[in-house]
């Protein structure tokens, strides 16, 4: 069972002014996956696809970013694709 701790802040005693300093400021948070990011760092220089929540993109890797990787497209430039938009992985 629950047990009262004196030192512990309820929900209800957290002002807006306490939560930053501007209460309208729009904060983003996006968790990172370091396991994923670790395979894909040893994916740099390989071609490989990623099935997205968008669809199918191929490319090389050129870099991984905690939240993002860069791929080399073929004769379409690059692209950065979010690493939470991945759904799974497969190197070629």
């Amino acid at each position: 069972m629950y047990q009262y701790q004196p030192n512990q802040v309820s929900p209800t005693q957290v002002s807006p002014a306490s939560v930053g300093p501007n209460p309208n400021q729009i904060y983003t948070v996006s968790s990172i996956d370091p396991y994923m990011v670790d395979a894909l760092r040893r994916l740099i220089g390989r071609c490989v696809v990623f099935e997205t929540t968008r669809g199918a993109i191929e490319g090389i890797i050129i870099d991984v970013k905690p939240d993002h990787v860069l791929l080399q497209l073929q004769h379409r430039g690059q692209a950065c694709v979010r690493i939470a938009e991945i759904v799974w992985t497969m190197p070629l």
